[in-house]
């Protein structure tokens, strides 16, 4: 093996765990109690708006003015109707998830390893190239990090085969000489797999780690 990819949130960077603390903190800003159940809808409709942006459908930006206009009415709060509103809305969320960003515990130790084995080191992502290189330097990890491919840079997301060879293309690899770590079954492992990658998949609900997978 000469190179591992990994995927960026919810593998090398906590995307839940900062979605959920600033969206507790962003609704309790708007004066209402952040339950379960509204950061459970929040996910949800995050889950529904985002492969719109993915699918072309949708710009970034226009896919987080949808998010508000669901999000809001469950709030009990007025949806602005204009974009700049709407962006306004959004940025008081933007602000509190940006200063929540933090990667996995494991995450460096992992790139460390792979640093220590002589592996190029390549994140694949489906993101805006913007917004995942800023994760990537505000959580300390982007001079571990030979490649970054994005969505957004790339064209295609996963789980296009091209998106992985594409990356491994970039990092000067085989595809086979390559290992895609992940936490989404479906596209960080078999779809890698069938793109011609080695990959398995990151379990934390049974606490697994980055470290038992290199």
């Amino acid at each position: 093996m000469k190179a591992v990819v990994f995927d960026l949130d919810n593998t090398l960077f906590d995307h839940t765990g900062s979605a959920e603390r600033a969206l507790r903190a962003w609704v309790a800003e708007l004066g209402v109690v952040p339950t379960d159940e509204l950061v459970a809808q929040w996910f949800v409709i995050e889950d529904l708006v985002y492969p719109a942006w993915l699918a072309g459908e949708l710009t970034h930006q226009g896919q987080r003015r949808e998010r508000m206009r669901q999000f809001l009415p469950l709030l009990g709060r007025e949806v602005p109707g204009t974009d700049a509103g709407l962006d306004e809305v959004f940025g008081g969320y933007l602000r509190l998830y940006q200063d929540n960003w933090v990667a996995y515990p494991d995450a460096r130790p992992a790139l460390e390893v792979a640093r220590g084995n002589g592996w190029l080191v390549g994140v694949l992502t489906n993101g805006s190239t913007k917004q995942q290189n800023a994760k990537l330097a505000a959580i300390g990890l982007a001079e571990y990090v030979d490649v970054v491919c994005t969505s957004e840079s790339l064209g295609v997301s996963k789980p296009d085969p091209h998106a992985y060879q594409r990356v491994c293309e970039q990092l000067g690899v085989e595809p086979a000489a390559a290992l895609m770590v992940g936490d989404n079954l479906e596209l960080d492992v078999l779809a890698a797999r069938e793109a011609g990658l080695a990959a398995r998949h990151l379990d934390r609900a049974v606490g697994q780690t980055l470290l038992d997978l290199l």
